[in-house]
Parts: C-alpha cells; sequence; structure tokens
C-alpha cells in the first residue's frame, strides 16, 4: 500500500529535483567557464605579469582562491578593459586592478581572453 499521498510526492519530486536542475546546469556550463579566449584564437603571450595585492581583508579572513577576469586586449597588447567573471568578491578588485596593468603580445586585432588569478595568504 502506498504511504504517500499524491501531494506529500508531488512536494518530494519538487524538492529533490530542485538540486538536481542546479548541478545540471553548472556541468552544462562548466567548458564555458574554461574558455580562455574565443573560439579559434589562440591565447595572445603574456609580455609583462602583474600580481595583484593580496587584501588586507583576504588575510583577516584567511581567504584563498581563483579570480577570473575577461580583459578586451587591444592590437598593441594594452589591456584596454578588464572585468571580473568569478571569484570571491574580496579578491576580485584587486584581480581586476592586476590584469588592467599587464601587457600582451602585439596582435593584427583586438583580441578578449580570460586571465586568472591565483591568490593565497
Amino acid at each position: 500500500m502506498n504511504r504517500f499521498t499524491g501531494r506529500q510526492v508531488q512536494r518530494r519530486i519538487r524538492v529533490f529535483s530542485a538540486p538536481l536542475l542546479a548541478a545540471a546546469l553548472m556541468l552544462g556550463s562548466w567548458p564555458l567557464l574554461r574558455a580562455q579566449t574565443a573560439e579559434g584564437e589562440a591565447p595572445r603571450r603574456v609580455k609583462s605579469a602583474v600580481k595583484p595585492e593580496y587584501p588586507a581583508l583576504a588575510k583577516r579572513l584567511n581567504l584563498s582562491g581563483v579570480v577570473k577576469v575577461e580583459a578586451v586586449i587591444a592590437p598593441d597588447g594594452k589591456v584596454k578593459q578588464a572585468h571580473v567573471v568569478g571569484g570571491h568578491p574580496v579578491l576580485a578588485a584587486e584581480a581586476e586592478k592586476a590584469a588592467l596593468m599587464m601587457r600582451f603580445e602585439a596582435a593584427p586585432k583586438e583580441t578578449t581572453q580570460v586571465i586568472e588569478f591565483r591568490f593565497e595568504p
């Protein structure tokens, strides 16, 4: 004999299907997060890398992690724009500043690529 009513079964389905749906969406978008450049483009080499400053608040909180910054690089190799696309908000501002100071090899056209910054206490 069934010990659950129709409503209880529907409620259980909703409760268990939401996390499964969220996990499927995250796994489905994982390849997009790993993309370093637009499709078909090789990443440009870094001529001068800049190490971001480790924020004082992050030190107090003992934070570590990776921050991903999408950078628009001009043909001359200077970073024109940068914005954070992933990572802890406390670390994000310093990563964005560092990305704006980086220099890349020259190229025939403007490119976009994702730069990863690792923060460790």
